[in-house]
């Protein structure tokens, strides 16, 4: 049964959706079968893995309200989609689901409803979100066990770090009591600064060893990846970048590994 994991933070350009393309490119490079879920308007992140977010025939806006089901959603890999996972992609019409979904029964529940049918097909579920707090990201949490926490290591984010857990702790209280926060993951990290190095150590700190070892750095070749429609493995596999969620890939697959065999030896 696939691990669904949420990647998101309320605070915009974090590198949210770099982070939900090319870990779901590096988890498919170990040879994990892989879904990317966009549920975000903007549709970044179905552009950014070649995919034109325009001419989606289903989307997840579709998937959300019930007018399409999840295997016609997803687009599948082939030869125009140069990535190696499977997507279910989205665009300007997500905006309108928000709306939709107020009407909607278990509108909280609806995406977990949806990726039900799949998630024997996959080991891993990746969702990106949009830089709010919403009835989409509400979606996202519900269905998900662990959540990503993707943020730079800046004073700023330190305070929306703090409320975005509070937002957690509420899901996994009223909606999701399986909700966790899987890991916080440091971007755009650049270990000359003496703030990221002050606001670094307070993480680790406060979360242990919740925050992952590995760090992404500014990275040329991973900010141009997108706008040629590719993950940076794809685009620059030897970039500093792609090898950084290489990294990334390796470390959530050795948690998730000692986290199973934990629970084996309780058991």
């Amino acid at each position: 049964m696939a691990r669904i994991l949420t990647i998101t933070n309320q605070k915009g350009g974090v590198g949210k959706t770099t982070t939900c393309v090319n870990l779901a490119a590096s988890l498919a490079a170990t040879k994990k079968r892989v879904l990317m879920v966009d549920l975000d308007p903007q549709g970044n992140a179905t552009m950014g893995c070649g995919v034109d977010k325009h001419t989606l025939e289903h989307s997840v806006y579709e998937l959300l309200v019930g007018q399409t089901d999840v295997h016609r959603a997803i687009v599948a890999k082939s030869p125009s989609v140069p990535s190696s996972f499977d997507l279910i992609g989205a665009n300007g019409d997500l905006t309108a689901a928000e709306v939709e979904l107020l009407q909607l029964p278990r509108r909280e529940f609806r995406l977990k409803m949806a990726l039900a049918e799949v998630t024997d097909d996959y080991d891993y579920i990746l969702i990106d979100n949009p830089p709010s707090l919403n009835l989409l990201t509400v979606n996202a949490l519900s269905a998900s066990s662990g959540v990503i926490i993707p943020m730079q290591c800046e004073y700023y984010a330190l305070e929306g770090i703090s409320a975005l857990i509070g937002t957690i702790d509420k899901i996994n209280k009223r909606l999701n009591p399986a909700l966790q926060i899987e890991g916080i993951l440091r971007t755009m990290f650049d270990p000359r600064m003496s703030l990221t190095k002050d606001v670094s150590a307070h993480l680790i700190e406060y979360f242990g060893d919740k925050v992952y070892r590995t760090v992404i750095p500014r990275n040329v070749r991973l900010a141009e990846a997108p706008s040629h429609g590719l993950p940076a493995l794809l685009y620059d596999k030897n970039s500093r970048g792609a090898m950084a969620y290489l990294s990334l890939a390796g470390e959530l697959l050795r948690r998730t590994e000692h986290k199973a065999a934990t629970l084996t030896q309780e058991v």
